[in-house]
């Protein structure tokens, strides 16, 4: 008997080549995604964004999920930046108002007469050879080019202003083609003036508050993007965001929140209901937004970070929130993205 456990039949070497062979085909049908980063900006950029990159690099390497094979990022050019002049002060500005605007306006008018023709010449160059960076580093985004990298999906993280894409509209048909895009933050805060960025997205950056608590509601707890995250979920501190260009007829949504929790307004009519994340079908392609993720701490789960305002748990959640999004977008879990609600034509 001990002899017999040894022994291999033909049968048994060709049952295990066969089985060798079906590892095999498994392992590169589940390769991982390839992903392309983008955290470039035009507009206002966070100071978040150095720990997104962090954070997605983390989550491709301990998911296997995902291999991140580009990172557009910021080049490193300092342009210099004219000063602005303190704000109007208000009719009603109490005496301690009217002392700090006083000191701005000081600190303005002295800042201002260094302000040299010079200066102001180096500043437009500079701002020239910063678009001209953005520009040639965009080119990664070209269709053709991802078609070369056999890309699979795009990140935007944290991105902002009009971005220089070498082919916008043929971006947005790529994605349509059946790709991934995959979007957090300020991504909604980007192509203002490109519909067809903002009709993919699905909604589009109208203001914020001051940064406050907030509790989410999960409008679909079976979804990847919200599979692993309490509902409901508190936020100790962030920004929340306003959107017009949004219906949610038009989109599915993941987390919201019953009330705004920094000045109760509505955003465009939807009262009681201000959308938090969502997931849509862009042609055979599939989107993933969050509007999450503008402090460090909501990214990153290090207690040691500094400002921590959020616990651990909240950046823990939030990586799965965005890595179940990701791995929705990229095909590789599957969640509905039919609208909650419909119009009468649906």
């Amino acid at each position: 008997m001990k002899h017999l456990q040894y022994r291999l039949s033909i049968a048994s070497v060709l049952l295990a080549g066969t089985a060798l062979t079906q590892t095999a085909l498994f392992a590169a049908d589940t390769a991982p995604k390839r992903v392309v980063v983008v955290t470039v900006t035009t507009g206002f950029r966070h100071s978040s964004i150095a720990t997104a990159e962090r954070i997605l690099q983390k989550l491709a390497d301990e998911s296997k999920a995902f291999t991140i094979v580009g990172m557009v990022e910021q080049p490193d050019i300092v342009v210099p930046r004219k000063p602005n002049p303190p704000r109007a002060l208000p009719a009603n500005a109490d005496e301690a108002a009217k002392k700090r605007f006083d000191a701005d306006t000081q600190r303005y008018n002295e800042a201002l007469a260094k302000w040299t023709p010079e200066i102001d010449a180096q500043a437009k160059a500079a701002q020239q050879k910063l678009q001209d960076e953005i520009t040639a580093r965009l080119t990664a985004l070209a269709p053709a080019a991802l078609e070369a990298q056999k890309v699979d999906g795009v990140i935007f993280a944290n991105t902002t202003g009009d971005l220089p894409l070498p082919d916008k509209e043929g971006f947005i048909k790529w994605v349509e083609n059946g790709h991934g895009f995959m979007a957090m933050h300020s991504a909604s805060d980007t192509f203002h003036n490109f519909r067809p960025y903002l009709d993919m997205l699905g909604g589009e950056f109208a203001g914020h508050g001051g940064q406050s608590s907030v509790e989410l509601t999960a409008l679909d707890a079976a979804h990847p993007a919200a599979v692993g995250v309490p509902s409901p979920w508190p936020i100790a501190k962030e920004e929340m965001y306003h959107f017009k260009s949004y219906e949610r007829s038009k989109v599915r949504d993941i987390f919201a929140s019953p009330t705004f929790p920094m000045d109760g307004k509505p955003d465009q009519g939807q009262a009681e209901h201000f959308p938090v994340s969502w997931v849509r079908n862009q042609g055979k392609g599939r989107v993933f937004y969050t509007s999450l993720g503008h402090r460090e701490d909501v990214w990153d789960d290090n207690i040691d970070l500094p400002n921590r305002l959020n616990p651990p748990a909240v950046a823990q959640q939030f990586q799965k929130h965005i890595l179940g999004g990701i791995r929705w977008a990229l095909g590789l879990a599957e969640g509905s993205a039919e609208p909650q609600v419909k119009t009468a034509a649906q």
